[in-house]
Protein backbone atom coordinates (compact mmCIF):
# COMPACT_ATOMS: atom_id res chain seq x y z
CA UNK A 1 0.00 0.00 0.00
CA UNK A 2 1.20 3.45 -0.91
CA UNK A 3 1.24 6.08 1.79
CA UNK A 4 -1.18 8.97 1.22
CA UNK A 5 0.44 12.04 -0.31
CA UNK A 6 -0.01 15.19 1.80
CA UNK A 7 -0.08 18.34 -0.27
CA UNK A 8 0.88 21.46 1.59
CA UNK A 9 -0.70 24.63 0.24
CA UNK A 10 1.48 27.71 0.23
CA UNK A 11 -0.32 30.35 2.29
CA UNK A 12 -0.04 33.94 1.07
CA UNK A 13 2.27 36.05 3.15
CA UNK A 14 0.55 38.36 5.64
CA UNK A 15 0.03 41.70 4.03
CA UNK A 16 1.20 44.73 5.97
CA UNK A 17 -1.52 46.82 7.59
CA UNK A 18 -2.43 49.81 5.41
CA UNK A 19 -1.11 53.02 6.88
CA UNK A 20 -3.55 55.34 8.60
CA UNK A 21 -4.40 58.69 7.10
CA UNK A 22 -1.51 60.48 8.74
CA UNK A 23 1.94 59.49 9.94
CA UNK A 24 2.13 59.11 13.69
CA UNK A 25 4.20 62.27 13.97
CA UNK A 26 1.47 64.35 12.19
CA UNK A 27 -1.33 63.46 14.65
CA UNK A 28 0.18 65.76 17.25
CA UNK A 29 0.24 68.68 14.80
CA UNK A 30 -3.38 68.03 13.81
CA UNK A 31 -4.50 67.95 17.46
CA UNK A 32 -2.64 71.13 18.33
CA UNK A 33 -3.98 72.92 15.25
CA UNK A 34 -7.55 71.83 16.13
CA UNK A 35 -7.15 73.26 19.63
CA UNK A 36 -5.73 76.54 18.31
CA UNK A 37 -8.41 76.97 15.62
CA UNK A 38 -11.17 75.78 18.02
CA UNK A 39 -12.59 73.09 15.76
CA UNK A 40 -12.51 69.32 15.28
CA UNK A 41 -9.52 67.47 13.88
CA UNK A 42 -11.54 66.54 10.79
CA UNK A 43 -11.67 70.20 9.71
CA UNK A 44 -7.89 70.69 9.84
CA UNK A 45 -6.04 70.50 6.51
CA UNK A 46 -2.29 69.91 6.47
CA UNK A 47 -0.35 70.70 3.29
CA UNK A 48 0.83 67.28 1.98
CA UNK A 49 3.68 68.93 0.05
CA UNK A 50 5.14 70.41 3.25
CA UNK A 51 4.79 67.31 5.45
CA UNK A 52 8.46 67.41 6.51
CA UNK A 53 8.22 70.98 7.77
CA UNK A 54 4.88 70.32 9.49
CA UNK A 55 6.19 67.17 11.22
CA UNK A 56 9.03 69.24 12.72
CA UNK A 57 6.56 71.57 14.46
CA UNK A 58 5.97 70.17 17.95
CA UNK A 59 4.69 73.19 19.85
CA UNK A 60 1.71 75.54 19.67
CA UNK A 61 4.03 78.43 18.78
CA UNK A 62 5.33 76.58 15.71
CA UNK A 63 1.80 75.48 14.72
CA UNK A 64 0.59 79.10 14.87
CA UNK A 65 3.48 80.07 12.58
CA UNK A 66 2.48 77.35 10.08
CA UNK A 67 -1.16 78.52 10.24
CA UNK A 68 0.00 82.04 9.50
CA UNK A 69 2.05 80.78 6.53
CA UNK A 70 -0.99 78.89 5.20
CA UNK A 71 0.46 75.38 5.55
CA UNK A 72 -2.28 74.46 8.03
CA UNK A 73 -5.84 75.58 7.24
CA UNK A 74 -9.21 75.19 8.95
CA UNK A 75 -11.60 73.90 6.29
CA UNK A 76 -14.97 75.62 5.83
CA UNK A 77 -18.09 74.02 7.28
CA UNK A 78 -19.80 71.81 4.73
CA UNK A 79 -23.04 73.38 3.51
CA UNK A 80 -26.37 71.57 3.33
CA UNK A 81 -27.92 73.64 0.57
CA UNK A 82 -31.69 74.22 0.51
CA UNK A 83 -31.67 75.79 -2.96
CA UNK A 84 -33.09 72.65 -4.58
CA UNK A 85 -35.78 72.42 -1.88
CA UNK A 86 -36.82 76.04 -2.45
CA UNK A 87 -36.93 75.47 -6.20
CA UNK A 88 -39.14 72.39 -5.72
CA UNK A 89 -41.50 74.19 -3.31
CA UNK A 90 -41.85 77.09 -5.74
CA UNK A 91 -42.81 74.62 -8.48
CA UNK A 92 -45.30 72.94 -6.10
CA UNK A 93 -46.98 76.31 -5.48
CA UNK A 94 -47.60 76.46 -9.22
CA UNK A 95 -49.18 72.99 -9.03
CA UNK A 96 -46.27 70.89 -10.32
CA UNK A 97 -45.29 67.55 -8.74
CA UNK A 98 -48.72 67.08 -7.14
CA UNK A 99 -50.24 64.44 -9.42
CA UNK A 100 -51.70 61.07 -8.41
CA UNK A 101 -48.27 59.47 -8.20
CA UNK A 102 -47.01 62.03 -5.66
CA UNK A 103 -49.93 61.66 -3.22
CA UNK A 104 -49.42 59.43 -0.19
CA UNK A 105 -52.51 60.07 1.93
CA UNK A 106 -56.22 59.95 1.10
CA UNK A 107 -58.08 63.08 0.03
CA UNK A 108 -59.57 63.39 3.51
CA UNK A 109 -56.18 62.94 5.18
CA UNK A 110 -54.45 65.52 2.95
CA UNK A 111 -57.09 68.23 3.51
CA UNK A 112 -59.89 67.19 5.90
CA UNK A 113 -63.41 68.28 5.02
CA UNK A 114 -63.77 69.60 8.58
CA UNK A 115 -60.88 72.03 8.00
CA UNK A 116 -62.53 73.25 4.77
CA UNK A 117 -65.84 73.69 6.66
CA UNK A 118 -64.14 75.62 9.49
CA UNK A 119 -62.38 77.93 7.03
CA UNK A 120 -65.62 78.61 5.16
CA UNK A 121 -67.57 79.35 8.35
CA UNK A 122 -64.87 81.71 9.60
CA UNK A 123 -64.88 83.63 6.30
CA UNK A 124 -68.69 83.96 6.30
CA UNK A 125 -68.93 84.90 9.99
CA UNK A 126 -66.13 87.47 9.62
CA UNK A 127 -68.08 89.09 6.78
CA UNK A 128 -71.31 89.16 8.81
CA UNK A 129 -69.49 90.75 11.78
CA UNK A 130 -67.99 93.41 9.51
CA UNK A 131 -71.38 94.21 7.94
CA UNK A 132 -73.01 94.46 11.37
CA UNK A 133 -70.28 96.84 12.62
CA UNK A 134 -70.66 98.99 9.48
CA UNK A 135 -74.46 99.09 10.06
CA UNK A 136 -75.11 97.46 6.68
CA UNK A 137 -77.27 94.86 8.45
CA UNK A 138 -79.06 94.98 11.79
CA UNK A 139 -78.88 92.36 14.51
CA UNK A 140 -81.96 90.53 13.20
CA UNK A 141 -80.52 90.15 9.71
CA UNK A 142 -77.17 89.15 11.25
CA UNK A 143 -78.85 86.36 13.21
CA UNK A 144 -80.85 85.24 10.18
CA UNK A 145 -77.77 84.93 7.95
CA UNK A 146 -75.62 83.45 10.76
CA UNK A 147 -78.07 80.56 11.21
CA UNK A 148 -78.39 80.03 7.45
CA UNK A 149 -74.60 80.00 7.05
CA UNK A 150 -74.39 77.30 9.72
CA UNK A 151 -77.06 75.39 7.81
CA UNK A 152 -74.78 75.22 4.72
CA UNK A 153 -76.86 77.64 2.63
CA UNK A 154 -73.92 79.66 1.28
CA UNK A 155 -70.97 77.92 -0.33
CA UNK A 156 -68.76 81.03 -0.40
CA UNK A 157 -68.60 84.74 0.41
CA UNK A 158 -69.92 85.86 -2.98
CA UNK A 159 -73.13 83.86 -2.55
CA UNK A 160 -73.63 85.28 0.95
CA UNK A 161 -73.14 88.89 -0.24
CA UNK A 162 -75.65 88.31 -3.06
CA UNK A 163 -78.17 86.86 -0.59
CA UNK A 164 -77.75 89.88 1.73
CA UNK A 165 -78.29 92.35 -1.14
CA UNK A 166 -81.30 90.38 -2.41
CA UNK A 167 -82.99 90.26 1.00
CA UNK A 168 -82.29 93.95 1.67
CA UNK A 169 -83.76 94.85 -1.73
CA UNK A 170 -86.87 92.75 -0.97
CA UNK A 171 -87.25 94.50 2.39
CA UNK A 172 -86.96 97.93 0.77
CA UNK A 173 -89.53 96.91 -1.86
CA UNK A 174 -91.91 95.55 0.79
CA UNK A 175 -91.51 98.72 2.84
CA UNK A 176 -92.26 100.87 -0.22
CA UNK A 177 -95.35 98.80 -1.03
CA UNK A 178 -96.54 99.09 2.56
CA UNK A 179 -96.08 102.86 2.47
CA UNK A 180 -98.01 103.06 -0.81
CA UNK A 181 -100.78 100.93 0.69
CA UNK A 182 -100.95 103.17 3.76
CA UNK A 183 -101.02 106.25 1.52
CA UNK A 184 -103.89 104.78 -0.53
CA UNK A 185 -105.80 103.98 2.66
CA UNK A 186 -105.29 107.51 3.96
CA UNK A 187 -106.39 108.94 0.60
CA UNK A 188 -109.47 106.71 0.58
CA UNK A 189 -110.34 107.84 4.11
CA UNK A 190 -110.02 111.49 3.10
CA UNK A 191 -112.17 110.92 -0.01
CA UNK A 192 -114.79 109.09 2.04
CA UNK A 193 -114.86 111.87 4.59
CA UNK A 194 -115.29 114.41 1.77
CA UNK A 195 -118.19 112.43 0.26
CA UNK A 196 -119.92 112.18 3.65
CA UNK A 197 -119.42 115.90 4.20
CA UNK A 198 -120.81 116.69 0.72
CA UNK A 199 -123.85 114.49 1.36
CA UNK A 200 -124.53 116.22 4.67
CA UNK A 201 -124.22 119.62 2.98
CA UNK A 202 -126.74 118.60 0.28
CA UNK A 203 -129.23 117.37 2.91
CA UNK A 204 -129.12 120.69 4.68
Amino acid sequence: LKAPVVVQLALPPCLPRPPSGLPKAMKLQKRLAAEIKKCGRGRIWLDPNESNEISMANSRFNIRKLIKDGLIIRKAVKMHSRSRVRKNLEAKRKGRHTGIGKRRGTKEARLPSKVIWMRRQRVLRRLLRKYRQQKKIDKHLYHFFYRHAKGNMYKNKRVLVEAIHKLKAEQVKAKALLEQQEARKDKAKVNKAKKVQKKEDLLK
